[in-house]
């Protein structure tokens, strides 16, 4: 479920569930090249691509990428991705309270939507009490914004016109970076959030789905969506109410335009940006020594922000659950997942160094726990992270002692004598994605295990995922950042993204038997305890035990970690390239200058 990282840097608030698309930047074809071509000549922009459609125009409901959230909304605060550091953003200040209960936030003067009407501290208070913490609405925001062993939510309330107050029950170290996540228009959203339908649902649940007229998707951030044509593109345009200005008063962003061309293929898109098409792409370790030696050609420059803040793993459905007298997986599999021996004998057969060499061409690392190499809470192997090196003698060990055995075939059987064999199911349309789960086939046929690898198409894929639950063993990703907590949806077993052993969300068939291990509620408490402990020396060692955990039931099979690679044509000045943040994260600032 790797999901592109072309959104702007608010998006590292929480963790989305990501289709390893990895980021292409954006593109155009359109039904008449001349005429595009001559407005861009007129008119500043910038022409990238993404590989599939918005699923969602409401940010509230949105859980994956690509989205447009990026570009379109900002909050109180944002968090710089060259630095780590929190920074205004529709707050000019903030004042936390000496028990660290209290924050009270203070907005800028004269903020405004894209339609004209003023933003005020109304929209915030909107935002929170109505919104991100109505237990009607299904947001994973929710999840980041609980608090303690309790799961309490903060309250908010406003101040005086300009500032509004967030009080929190306990102290708790991560809230304030919290406040990055978007602020929506009370004025274009309240009655969908009070009005019912005939379910008894707010109709703020369908409200802004794809098929609704940009004209009426009223937002904040730097450029407000003006023309959607499904499985084509996705057109910005700037706010003429941004907030923004440099230092000169000139209004902000300079670029008056952002296409994303909706490209299904990665190999289309280097196409496109190989011949002038698109002004960035993202590159994969496949088309690295292809574009690098046409840089100076091309015109444009290979950015590698280092190690990625994206995850890459194998992870199997866990989850003893059924429906209707019928159980998600089936039981004898669902005894060969639930052996912590078969999960580690799996991570030992995985031959991660080839899968870097050969997929990766070398351009990643080896990656062992949730947390980003670049977060000050990353627990590494040299510190004693346990890793399962390619070991397939340790794997058949493993096996043998967990009650497996080898049939005349040197096929793997269980003890009852059934053929070891299961599906892998991944997004179709990656080429770096298939050819790891290819690899990862091949691999543990060394020791007897049948896997049945297929690509499946990206809303096929996530429906398995994240409703039916009927699914065996994925290939996935997620987002990553700097701050663990981002991941609390991951790790609460009530989370949106518990994948490995999913509860069903609201509005979803009900479970019977669902189960949470001792394990589980050992890293979700820990998680807990992480975000209330402000001593930062012992916040590296509660987040150092999670990862212990984490490598030691390998709810995640952790495989590789790329580099984060983005091209990008000369003519674009400003750019601040990090792994953390979109390689346009600072938007605003960038300009064209040829």
């Amino acid at each position: 479920m790797a999901f592109i990282k072309n959104l702007v840097n608010h998006t590292k608030r929480f963790w989305v569930l990501m289709t390893l698309l990895s980021f292409t930047a954006i593109s155009i074809t359109a039904c008449n090249p001349t005429k595009l071509k001559s407005d861009a000549a007129q008119v500043p922009q910038l022409v990238t691509s993404i590989l599939s459609d918005p699923k969602t125009f409401n940010y509230a409901l949105n859980s994956e990428s690509p989205n447009i959230f990026g570009y379109t909304y900002e909050g109180l605060i944002s968090q710089n991705p060259l630095t780590g550091k929190l920074e205004p953003n529709l707050a000019e200040s903030w004042q936390v309270s000496d028990d660290k209960l209290k924050i009270v936030f203070t907005l800028r003067e004269g903020l405004k939507w894209s339609d004209g009407q003023p933003l005020t501290v109304d929209d915030v208070v909107f935002t929170y009490n109505d919104i991100y913490l109505n237990e009607a609405i299904p947001t994973d925001i929710r999840d980041i914004l609980r608090i303690g062993k309790d799961r309490k939510l903060p309250t908010i309330k406003k101040v005086d016109d300009r500032r509004v107050e967030f009080r929190v029950p306990e102290p708790f170290r991560p809230f304030l970076q919290n406040a990055s996540a978007a602020i929506l228009p009370s004025h274009a959203l309240r009655e969908s959030v009070q009005k019912k339908d005939q379910d008894g649902k707010p109709t703020f649940l369908t409200k802004w789905g794809v098929e609704t007229p940009p004209e009426q998707i009223i937002v904040n951030g730097p450029y407000k969506l003006e023309r959607y044509d499904t499985s084509q593109r996705v057109i910005f345009r700037r706010n003429p109410y941004y907030w923004r200005k440099d230092a000169q008063g000139n209004p902000q962003p300079y670029i008056q335009r952002i296409i994303w061309q909706i490209v299904e293929s990665t190999d289309t898109s280097l196409l496109q940006f190989r011949s002038g098409g698109l002004d960035a792409v993202g590159v994969t370790p496949d088309y690295f020594s292809l574009l690098k030696v046409q840089e100076k050609q091309g015109n444009f420059k290979i950015e590698n922000g280092g190690p990625s803040t994206s995850t890459s793993f194998v992870v199997f459905n866990l989850n003893k659950g059924e429906r209707a007298g019928k159980p998600l997986i089936d039981p004898i599999k669902s005894r060969w997942f639930n052996s912590v021996e078969f999960r580690q004998a799996v991570a030992y057969s995985i031959d991660r160094q080839t899968m870097i060499n050969n997929t990766f061409r070398g351009l990643g690392q080896t990656q062992n726990s949730p947390i980003s190499v670049q977060s000050p809470y990353h627990f590494s192997a040299e510190k004693g992270l346990k890793v399962y090196n390619f070991n397939l003698e340790k794997a058949k060990k493993l096996l043998l002692k967990a009650g497996f055995k080898y049939n005349a075939q040197n096929q793997l059987e269980d003890a009852q004598g059934n053929r070891v064999r299961f599906a892998l199911l991944t997004n179709a349309g990656n080429k770096i994605r298939e050819a790891m789960g290819s690899q990862i086939k091949q691999d543990l046929s060394k020791i007897g295990i049948q896997v049945d690898f297929t690509p499946l198409a990206w809303n096929t894929f996530l429906d398995k995922l994240s409703n039916t639950l009927d699914w065996e063993a994925s290939l996935l990703g997620l987002t990553g950042g700097l701050e663990p907590n981002d991941g609390a949806n991951v790790w609460s077993p009530e989370g949106g993204l518990h994948m490995f052993n999913q509860k069903p969300q609201p509005g979803q068939k009900p479970i019977q038997g669902w189960q949470v291990s001792p394990w589980e509620a050992k890293i979700h408490a820990l998680y807990i305890q992480g975000a209330q402990e402000f001593d930062e020396a012992k916040v590296k060692e509660i987040y150092a035990e999670s990862q212990r955990i984490t490598q030691e039931n390998l709810p995640f099979i952790y495989l590789v970690n790329s580099y984060s690679m983005t091209a990008i044509r000369n003519r674009f000045e400003g750019i601040q390239y990090s792994a953390l943040g979109s390689p346009f994260w600072n938007i605003h600032e960038i300009k064209i200058t040829q």
